[in-house]
């Protein structure tokens, strides 16, 4: 069984709003009486890519005791994440992307970087689809492997988010198409829980930590499409023995980032 905490879009930025919120959502999941496997972090992780907002992050996603699975935003900077939150600075430098492979639990995490630097939206490089096919090629198939990006690959019927998207999706669906062993795709920049499927898998998006994006049924004129009040949440995933993968949402309000 593998057991993970999914969360996205923290946003440091320096104020108490932001690290309060992560604060919150770490110490929910120290609280919890039974270990997690790993806890990623589907991007968007500083809010103006600066070297002191992810100093702040590291020691606030480093918190609860479990490994911490990350990949970029289309908020962060790539020099900047690799220097502060990669321990060996990671493979290349300047805008090329960062990819990484990561295994806890008993399964592998590829985490790939779909930002596109000064853009808010997403895409998947050549050279990352390639290295994914690679990667997804040479683990063992009797391993369950979850790929993880920012961007959601798909409409996710929140306007304010789905133009904004990852594109260049069907390049990205032949190569998990290939792959049997790939358990879900996880993602995150839509600020809102989601699940739904791509290439015939599992898509399942993190709530946002920073703020909540309403849904088009929810929003009105007065309104407007960014709640800042929601609490933040969590996405628990659980992989059964059994192959099944079984998704939990956790609103975390003050009193449950104490409970255990």
């Amino acid at each position: 069984m593998v057991v993970f905490a999914h969360v996205s879009d923290t946003h440091f930025d320096g104020g108490e709003r932001a690290r309060e919120r992560a604060e919150r959502v770490m110490a929910y999941l120290k609280s919890l009486p039974r270990p997690l496997d790993a806890v990623v972090v589907t991007g968007d992780i500083a809010d103006h890519g600066l070297p002191e907002e992810y100093r702040e992050a590291r020691e606030v996603l480093h918190a609860a005791p479990y490994p911490v699975i990350t990949c970029p935003g289309n908020h962060d900077v790539r020099d900047a994440y690799r220097e502060v939150l990669l321990a060996d600075g990671g493979p290349g430098g300047g805008d090329e992307p960062v990819d990484r492979v990561y295994r806890a639990g008993g399964a592998v995490f590829v985490m790939c970087d779909s930002s596109i630097p000064g853009r808010p939206d997403g895409r998947l490089g050549d050279r990352t689809i390639e290295w994914l096919d690679g990667v997804l090629a040479e683990t063992p198939h009797d391993t369950p492997v979850f790929v993880g990006f920012h961007h959601p690959p798909l409409t996710l019927h929140t306007p304010y988010v789905d133009g904004i998207r990852q594109f260049g999706e069907d390049r990205l669906a032949t190569v998990l198409a290939r792959h049997p062993h790939v358990a879900a795709v996880l993602c995150g920049h839509a600020h809102t829980a989601a699940a739904t499927t791509f290439a015939g898998l599992p898509l399942l998006v993190a709530p946002g930590v920073a703020s909540t994006i309403r849904l088009a049924i929810e929003e009105s004129d007065e309104s407007g499409p960014v709640d800042r009040d929601a609490p933040p949440a969590v996405a628990v995933h659980v992989l059964g023995d059994d192959g099944r993968l079984v998704t939990h949402y956790r609103p975390v309000v003050r009193d449950s980032a104490s409970a255990g």
